[in-house]
């Protein structure tokens, strides 16, 4: 049977939120599902500490070719020497997506999101895209469901709500 599938998205140079996005990503190991970045560091690496120091399955999927470029946290490491075209990759794997922060990446991965009718929790204690988005208005798209969340302990019972929403 698939394991559920959570991706976390936000910026690779981000040094505030660590231990936000490293609970985050414990919690996702912890509820069994795969947790899947873009591999790299900042709000990725620290939510695959999460995830990783809970045992669980840790996905990099990475904007180059280098297997060594992806974080210490991965378990799984897939290049795909795409850039941030890869975005698209990150999302469409996701049952359900999380925003911590984030800049112009981030925020391409949230219209993919939008796109494709992917769940997403957005983090607005985290600032970034994860604030501005849910209230940016981008267009008539429905997508999935999105939801804000203040703190950590918020946004954990979003994903657990959505992920019991996802048939696996």
């Amino acid at each position: 049977m698939r394991k559920k599938q959570v991706v976390v998205i936000g910026s690779s140079d981000e040094t505030g939120f660590m231990e936000e996005a490293r609970a985050i990503g414990g919690f996702i190991a912890g509820k069994g599902c795969v947790l899947i970045t873009g591999g790299r560091g900042g709000i990725m690496e620290a939510a695959s500490k999460g995830a990783a120091e809970r045992g669980g399955v840790v996905v990099g999927i990475l904007p180059g070719e280098g297997l060594d470029m992806a974080n210490r946290h991965c378990t799984i490491v897939i290049p795909t020497g795409m850039g941030y075209a890869r975005n698209v990759i990150n999302i469409l794997c996701a049952d359900v997506v999380v925003a911590i922060g984030g800049k112009a990446g981030t925020l391409s991965e949230l219209a993919y999101a939008r796109i494709y009718g992917k769940p997403v929790v957005c983090c607005t204690f985290a600032g970034g895209w994860s604030a501005e988005f849910p209230n940016a208005g981008v267009d008539d798209y429905q997508g999935g469901q999105l939801m804000t969340a203040r703190n950590v302990d918020e946004a954990c019972r979003h994903i657990d709500f959505l992920l019991g929403r996802v048939l696996a």
